[in-house]
Formats: structure tokens, C-alpha cells, sequence
């Protein structure tokens, strides 16, 4: 199975001007967690991509005006990405060494042309794939005994 055949297509982009206020309104608009961010409109190469959590602990809880804020001020950069053709367990295995949740899909041009989230392997994977992504990706990299 390859890459193209789970990921979630056109996904809605922003771009790093973009304000919070409005990427907030997309995850509502969209129903997703994550937003790919873009050099602009027009050129789709990814530059980073901004979660709710992203939102949420590098504006919020770390007591910024978050309306003032643009996706540059809470984004994850840079993003990790894969092609179309790439096959799903060199996806996942992906996923699991870079301990992301998401990947960008990027086209020939370099342009995101898809994302593919632990949610899509879970729905589209094999149900024992789907467990160890998630388990490797969740699995913290200090433990907790070496932290003081």
C-alpha cells in the first residue's frame, strides 16, 4: 500500500502570517488537530505545521495574548515529510523514528498536496501497524527515572 492511497488529500493550509485566531477557526471549519503551514497560497511548500496543542502551550498556557499572535509564533519546525509513492510501513517506520503524530505529503514540486495522521493509519491500517506507530510514537524518549 503506498502513501497516496491513505492520506487525507488537500488538506487546508495557512501560512506563517497567518493569524491564530483564524487557524482556531479552521480546526473548527475542518475538523482537524493540525493545520500544514505554507510559504504562501500560491507556493504550498511546507514551512512547519501548527496543532491545537501548539496553540495551546506556546500561546496560552505560556500567558501570551494569543489574538495578537500569527502560526509563525506557535508552529513546529521544521515539519517531517513524505511522497505519494513512499509505502506505508516506510511511512509508518517514519513516523515512529521522527515521534511525530503527523506527516505532510509533498508532491514533486515540493508542495503539500496531503497529511496523513495516527488516525488514518488506525482507520486504514492493519489494526497491529496502527498499535506499534502509536506505541513507538508515544513511547517518551528520557525516562522517567533520569529526570530529577
Amino acid at each position: 500500500m503506498k502513501v497516496q492511497e491513505f492520506m487525507t488529500p488537500n488538506p487546508t493550509c495557512c501560512t506563517p502570517e497567518t493569524p491564530l485566531l483564524d487557524v482556531a477557526q479552521k480546526f473548527i471549519d475542518y475538523d482537524c488537530g493540525a493545520i500544514p503551514v505554507v510559504e504562501s497560497e500560491s507556493v504550498r511548500r511546507p514551512v512547519g505545521i501548527i496543532t491545537d496543542r501548539d496553540i495551546a502551550c506556546r500561546a496560552i498556557a505560556a500567558g501570551k495574548d494569543a489574538l495578537s499572535l500569527v502560526a509563525r509564533d506557535c508552529m513546529s519546525s521544521p515539519c517531517v515529510v513524505v511522497t505519494p509513492e513512499m509505502s506505508f510501513s516506510e511511512c509508518c517506520e517514519i513516523m515512529e523514528k521522527n515521534k511525530v503524530r503527523r506527516v505532510l505529503v509533498i508532491d514533486s514540486s515540493g508542495g503539500c498536496c496531503g497529511i496523513i495522521s495516527q488516525a488514518d493509519i488506525a482507520l486504514r491500517g492493519r489494526e497491529r501497524k496502527a498499535a506499534e506507530v502509536v506505541r513507538e510514537i508515544s513511547r517518551p524518549t528520557v525516562s522517567a527515572s533520569t529526570v530529577s
